[in-house]
């Protein structure tokens, strides 16, 4: 009860004191203003690109491996994956029988032709050849119709599947399902609209994509193309096991010998996952850094103003003591009061910082969640406790009579 009562009479005396100093107060706030505001905007666009981030590998499946070329991460000399042999649509179908631990694979191979339907076009369309198993084997998930069939497949029926941006500029008002649109110059009926990925690679899902049977895409486009083979891992395996199998199954048909270094890439989700962590991770120290700096100078002008409210006050303090405040209460009072001044400004800074986050919504995707809320006013809250400390605690140790005879 009595805590209660010290902290009710340290706030009570906090608004008096900033009240009685308005303009000081504003001006020793607004270092705070300025800090707040660049942790939070800091913290909101960390916030917004990793969600952004999470919803964009989403789009490549957890539980997908991608045999290609290329790795998705190169430390090495692009020549050294340049000069390896391509990838060939034919591994499918050995990889299908002899790896144990995927349960779909499906081969892609990628051009760029403009899609017209009427007056409408979509100019370098990213147009991709594959099978009948690229919907199981991707994890992409299909809004309207239906993915092509083993059939229309094997066929090279002019069917295709187009991703969600396709719909949205070539049938922007109308049902794009059976309507035949040209890729090309070839015409090809759409079967299915696949669900909308969104996200920072956008570019590389299924939303800027024309799917189409790999043999009627190799027949018309040429078959000279770099190969994708996407394996999907079973249900309950481990996705190393899985992984390690399907090295193995490549390394047989690639003719490698046990000392030969692979010639091929196994990627996956989790590989850009710690790339961006990495380079999030850098970002991050690097902003909250230069922010850092900005709330330090901040603090400093926080404990230098209350230097001054300590020698302003010297007789309140010898008074107060001298009618028996303890040196906790005073040094309380005076922790309090700064606290007060750094939250104020926090609030400020938050008021300032969420219609700014809006506006840089627009260019890069942010995010202000309840926990950056918190974080904001909780560092407010302790630059105030930090820069009041040492003013306070001068204030606690002041003898009462030398306080009360200072003029």
């Amino acid at each position: 009860m009595y805590f209660l009562n010290e902290i009710k009479e340290g706030l009570i005396i906090a608004f008096r004191a900033i009240r009685a100093n308005k303009m000081r107060s504003v001006l020793t706030t607004l270092g705070i203003v300025i800090g707040i505001v660049s942790v939070t905007l800091m913290a909101t666009a960390i916030e917004g690109v990793d969600r952004a981030f999470e919803k964009s590998a989403s789009a490549f499946g957890s539980k997908v491996l991608y045999v290609q070329k290329f790795p998705w991460v190169q430390h090495d000399d692009w020549w050294k994956y340049r000069n390896r042999r391509d990838m060939k649509v034919e591994y499918v179908s050995t990889i299908s029988r002899q790896a144990t631990l995927v349960d779909a694979v499906a081969p892609s191979v990628l051009t760029f032709k403009d899609a017209r339907f009427g007056s409408r076009t979509m100019l370098s369309a990213f147009v991709t050849g594959t099978t009948h198993q690229y919907q199981e084997a991707s994890g992409t998930t299909i809004q309207d119709g239906r993915f092509i069939s083993q059939e229309e497949s094997d066929g090279g029926r002019p069917v295709c599947a187009i991703g969600a941006n396709v719909a949205e500029t070539l049938f922007p008002s109308i049902d794009p399902i059976g309507q035949t649109i040209k890729i090309g110059g070839f015409p090809y009926t759409v079967l299915a609209v696949f669900e909308k990925q969104g996200g920072m690679f956008g570019t590389f899902t299924s939303d800027n994509r024309i799917f189409v049977p790999i043999n009627s895409f190799m027949n018309q486009f040429g078959s000279r193309r770099d190969v994708l083979i996407s394996a999907r891992v079973a249900a309950g395996v481990d996705i190393e096991e899985a992984k390690e199998e399907l090295r193995g199954v490549m390394r047989k048909i690639r003719h490698l010998e046990p000392g030969e270094q692979d010639d091929f890439n196994i990627n996956e989700q989790e590989m850009l996952t710690q790339i961006f962590g990495a380079i999030t991770a850098v970002i991050a120290g690097i902003g909250f850094f230069i922010t850092g700096l900005s709330l330090f100078v901040g603090g400093i002008g926080i404990m230098n103003i209350m230097y001054v409210s300590v020698t302003e006050r010297t007789k309140e303090i010898g008074i107060r003591k001298a009618i028996g405040a303890r040196r906790r209460t005073i040094l309380f009072q005076f922790l309090v009061e700064a606290a007060l001044i750094c939250l104020i400004g926090g609030i400020i800074g938050l008021m300032i910082a969420y219609p700014l986050s809006l506006i840089a919504d627009q260019i890069l995707p942010t995010a202000m969640p309840i926990s950056v809320v918190i974080l904001s006013l909780f560092v407010s809250l302790f630059v105030g406790v930090i820069s009041g400390f040492l003013p306070a605690y001068k204030a606690s140790k002041l003898d009462p009579v030398d306080a009360l005879r200072y003029e």
